[in-house]
């Protein structure tokens, strides 16, 4: 059976509705699985935990910044100019114009400060040389517009200097060198850095229809994270790549997650999960969730079963259209081919408190149309899933060498 929302609560009751929302999530299957259900590459425990008790407006809502703060090896100098950048923008949104000019001249005094031990990060110096440079020139152009009070200027110039800085740290996150997964795994695709994956969904005979605005087709895209998540992203994009997704019906919609991903639900087989050609057996991932902070993922284990309850998770379950990947309650490493999108409220599924953050695998964000996933339902279609950049970090496993025929004797 399917979990249903609860009613519509007061404010005094919202917490406790909000707990029996989230742990109604792992008791609660679909088809005969329980699949459901339910920052990042910092530095101390300790931080991570107070990290994760947000709730509200103090959450990191943006999965920009969330992609950001998940890359490795990031220079500190550009780390914390990255958090004033951001601290500027939101005040903006807000029209706290004096507090984005104080962010901005804090970040400004970082950039010239940090400027060569920042690029000397940068793998390609002409290229980091220049990214740095268009930075430093919208931030200069958003602290005018500032001054001047023309806020929507400075949201555009911020929104773009932003854009610049994921571009710089995605460059110095080259540099890291990525472990491959445990030996235990290697017979499973894994993604080394990350992907982007876009899709297509359609509503037989009808539009969608999203605040008001009618639309034939919902075009959607997400970043998918192997720096945290490898196996688990590497899967998905193992899958998107091979056409399984095409198709696909949308299964479940409740206006707490939309998920889908179950080919026995489609009729198209009598196995819940992929099945490789020539295998008769699903494929099944582990359990893979990653403390921030930590160098790599944790495997087949929650963060209560590596007695780490409650810290921040390095892509933590923060952003509306977060990705996860869904598995049976009572089988950790169960996950194949079901995953959803978080249809995320802050409220209802606070940070570090939702049952999703170290429970199950965050492995990416929707970046693009996220807002858009608010009127999507059961029945709707996937017409088509495609890996539009980085499938060259898929790394698959090696085909088995098939055996010698014996000789004639």
């Amino acid at each position: 059976m399917k979990f249903s929302l609860l009613p519509s609560v007061s404010s005094a009751s919202r917490s406790a509705s909000a707990a029996l929302l989230a742990a109604s999530l792992i008791f609660s299957p679909l088809q005969q699985l329980d699949t459901l259900l339910p920052v990042p590459f910092r530095s101390a425990p300790a931080f991570a935990r107070e990290l994760s008790s947000g709730s509200g407006s103090r959450v990191n809502k943006d999965p920009n910044s969330l992609l950001r703060l998940g890359l490795p090896n990031q220079p500190k100098g550009l780390r914390d100019a990255q958090l004033k950048i951001e601290e500027a923008a939101d005040g903006v949104t807000r029209l706290t114009l004096l507090n984005a000019g104080q962010a901005l001249n804090s970040a400004k005094g970082l950039l010239s400060g940090q400027r060569a031990a920042i690029l000397k990060s940068v793998p390609d110096a002409a290229s980091g040389e220049k990214l740095f440079s268009t930075i430093e020139s919208k931030v200069s152009d958003a602290s005018s517009a500032i001054t001047k009070g023309e806020a929507t200027v400075a949201g555009k110039a911020l929104e773009s200097a932003l854009l610049d800085v994921s571009a710089l740290e995605e460059l110095i996150a080259t540099t890291y060198k990525q472990a491959a997964p445990p030996a235990e795994f290697a017979n499973l695709p894994w993604l080394k850095g990350r992907a982007t994956v876009s899709m297509e969904l359609k509503r037989p005979d009808g539009k969608f229809n999203v605040q008001g605005d009618l639309y034939d087709k919902l075009q959607v895209s997400m970043v998918v994270d192997g720096y945290t998540s490898p196996i688990t992203a590497g899967n998905f994009v193992d899958l998107v790549d091979s056409g399984f997704y095409n198709n696909f019906k949308i299964q479940r919609s409740d206006g707490f997650v939309v998920q889908t991903g179950d080919p026995q639900a489609e009729g198209r087989q009598k196995l819940n999960g992929f099945v490789p050609a020539g295998a008769s057996e699903v494929r099944k991932i582990p359990l893979e969730v990653m403390v921030a902070g930590d160098k790599g993922p944790i495997y087949g284990a929650t963060f209560d079963d590596d007695g780490r309850g409650g810290y921040a998770a390095a892509l933590p379950f923060n952003a509306y259209g977060a990705l996860g990947m869904a598995r049976e309650e009572v089988d950790l490493d169960s996950a194949s081919s079901q995953w959803f999108w978080l249809l995320f409220d802050s409220d209802l599924t606070p940070a570090g408190k939702n049952l999703l953050d170290g429970r199950y695998a965050c492995f990416g964000y929707t970046v693009d149309g996220a807002r858009l996933l608010s009127d999507v339902k059961e029945g709707d279609i996937i017409v088509s899933a495609k890996v539009t950049s980085g499938l060259e970090n898929l790394q698959r496993p090696a085909a088995p060498v098939a055996a010698a025929a014996p000789a004639d004797s």
